[in-house]
């Protein structure tokens, strides 16, 4: 009933025991279809191996900015095997920080621009991590031809709602968790992009994402956990699980006006869609 586009079972913070209690969590759940999203190389590899086990767990592998000092051309060759495995559905998760800057702004740019370059040449969707980089990170896409009409040639048309016909063409990029204004998310679906909402939609004063929800059509949304991080109400404060993405689709739902079952509808056609997931 729910896909959770955009989680971290590989997490390096669980122990083994509190990994299995999380996907025994998930699979007593209404969650059919997860993300396990890579940041790094182990974490992509530990993803890749959590997908050839369990058949509800899809696999993202990539280099996040945070680790983009790690991102030499080994690394980088090994991330490309690891996208041809079997579950593999996207490179990610990929981007800029510049809250953080965990790793230096000329080393986050260039591991994203060998990411991109790297999805386009595999024709892979590309999940994108932006934070407090937002113009550059949609220079960055458009520079790279994340957005190109050659790159939307590798994949079909979309279903858009009426006034959206300019966006039909899909460039596979996803905005994760995101949390830019309406009016870029308006421009990113123009190009090409969908948009994943996290938990923080839930939170009352989070007029931004919220004003997100409303304006974008439902066609070209995800929801997502981001777990371990980024809890919705009413469960802030604790570390966060896949099942707690009911309560993301739940708001959106009534954001958008549309009932709880049409809303995870929705999501799940759109995200098995991106990710060509059957």
């Amino acid at each position: 009933m729910l896909y959770d586009s955009h989680t971290h079972i590989n997490h390096d913070s669980y122990s083994e025991e509190e990994r299995a209690k999380v996907i025994a969590l998930i699979e007593e759940s209404q969650v059919d279809h997860v993300n396990d999203i890579g940041f790094d190389l182990e974490s992509s590899k530990l993803a890749c191996d959590h997908a050839a086990k369990y058949p509800w767990c899809h696999a993202v592998v990539g280099i996040h900015p945070h680790d983009a000092s790690s991102a030499d051309e080994m690394t980088l060759s090994m991330i490309k095997m690891l996208a041809a495995k079997p579950g593999v559905v996207a490179i990610g998760e990929i981007g800029l920080d510049f809250h953080y800057d965990r790793s230096p702004r000329d080393q986050q740019r260039e591991a994203f621009r060998q990411q991109i370059r790297m999805a386009r040449e595999l024709k892979m969707p590309i999940v994108i991590h932006s934070r407090e980089a937002d113009q550059e990170t949609m220079d960055i896409l458009k520079g790279e031809g994340a957005f190109s009409e050659e790159r939307k040639a590798d994949f079909p048309a979309r279903r858009v709602p009426e006034g959206w016909e300019s966006a039909a063409g899909d460039a596979r990029v996803l905005l994760h968790c995101y949390s830019g204004s309406a009016e870029l998310a308006e421009q990113y679906v123009k190009l090409g992009a969908w948009i994943s909402i996290a938990g923080p939609v839930t939170f009352k004063n989070n007029k931004k994402t919220i004003k997100v929800a409303e304006t974008i059509p439902a066609e070209f949304l995800m929801v997502e956990t981001d777990a371990p991080f980024l809890t919705p109400e009413p469960f802030r404060g604790r570390p966060n699980v896949s099942p707690y993405v009911e309560h993301t689709a739940r708001r959106v739902g009534v954001l958008k006006g549309m009932g709880y079952e049409d809303i995870c509808k929705i999501t799940m056609e759109n995200a098995k869609t991106f990710f060509n997931v059957k």
